[in-house]
């Protein structure tokens, strides 16, 4: 059972468990031995049915002290966390609590990692960096990916338009749990989400008119990165505008692709940390190389990675030298960008800004 009595559910570490015994390889019966637990508990891990979030800390812990000797991959060893919140929020969403003060999207920030693993779970969409993992062939009838029912997909997303609706209950809380929500809530694929979408956008649409940093200039982030996903990439054409007439929020959007990036430690309980965004708290180069890596042709999402991109390079101008590869892919990658010619007036100046960078630092 979960916190509150809730019905726990343990998919998604139970297959990162999966995959990291896989990685060795092992056989269950293996590893069950070398924990000293019988081979149920372990299947019962695997499958979900006994969920990792639920192990005592000090098994949990055991687990990991195992596992890594035995030669598991270490960059899946750090997914397990992930995995184990991502259960949490398929948890709470599933089986809500009365008081929506006490959901774990009211109360963290979460990590792409998070996200991205809890979307995975709702719409079978492998997180790039477990793809090699997760395709591994395997004998039998086994599952390609940590599923959840149709029935309860269909549910995740009807309980989290409930969720998102009912935010304002949860006080201070409330904007952390609307704004999560309604991200999550854009994975729907239903016929009627991008109506319900565009309803809760409403919401969140008058912070976009505002040209200096708020508390709420989240909330217009949120609105304008969720608009680009369904397919109207203005509102973040103009959220990028109106970053470069403010220092703060030019702070602010990097500190948050630091925390969505990992290029910061996955501390944060609220959105505090972007009123007092502190560029000592990131590391400079792996933002680079996030950013870089991370950088597609989807329009208006393309506009806010090229502006966050030009935004880093001139606050630390050193970054090209620090890391050569990074740097060649980047100005590839501008090239192609100002070929293709996708982007919004502002950004292509922004590309050849950084684009002038790069072959300077050359």
């Amino acid at each position: 059972m979960g916190s509150g009595g809730r019905t726990g559910i343990g998919v998604v570490s139970g297959f990162v468990l999966r995959m990291l015994r896989e990685s060795i390889p092992l056989p269950q019966t293996v590893l069950a031995e070398r924990l000293g637990i019988d081979l149920g508990t372990v299947q019962g891990w695997e499958s979900g049915r006994r969920p990792l979030g639920n192990v005592r800390a000090m098994d949990l812990l055991q687990l990991r002290r195992t596992l890594a000797p035995l030669g598991a991959d270490g960059s899946l060893l750090c997914w397990l966390d992930a995995a184990m919140d991502a259960d949490r929020i398929l948890t709470a969403v599933l089986h809500p609590s009365a008081d929506p003060a006490d959901h774990p999207l009211a109360g963290w920030v979460q990590s792409r990692e998070t996200a991205h693993l809890v979307a995975w779970a709702v719409r079978g969409i492998i997180p790039p960096a477990l793809q090699p993992h997760a395709n591994r062939r395997r004998r039998g009838p086994a599952p390609a990916g940590p599923q959840l029912s149709a029935a309860d997909r269909a549910d995740f997303f009807a309980q989290l338009r409930r969720t998102a609706e009912s935010a304002g209950r949860a006080g201070e809380r409330g904007l952390l749990l609307r704004r999560q929500s309604l991200y999550l809530a854009s994975y729907d694929p239903a016929p009627d989400a991008e109506d319900w979408a565009e309803q809760a956008l409403r919401t969140m649409r008058p912070a976009l008119a505002l040209r200096d940093y708020t508390p709420r200039w989240i909330e217009a982030r949120t609105a304008a990165t969720v608009a680009a996903r369904r397919g109207d990439p203005v509102p973040l054409y103009d959220f990028v505008d109106a970053l470069a007439a403010d220092q703060h929020s030019e702070l602010a959007n990097l500190a948050y692709w630091a925390y969505w990036l990992g290029s910061m430690p996955p501390t944060q309980p609220d959105d505090d940390f972007l009123h007092r965004p502190d560029p000592t708290a990131w590391n400079p180069p792996h933002l680079f190389q996030q950013l870089t890596g991370s950088l597609h042709d989807a329009p208006g999402t393309v506009d806010l990675y090229v502006h966050s991109l030009h935004t880093l390079l001139r606050l630390h101008p050193w970054l090209p030298l620090a890391d050569p590869a990074s740097a060649r892919h980047l100005s590839d990658r501008a090239v192609e960008l100002l070929d293709a010619r996708v982007l919004s007036p502002v950004s292509r100046h922004d590309v050849e800004a950084v684009h002038y960078r790069l072959q300077q630092t050359n």
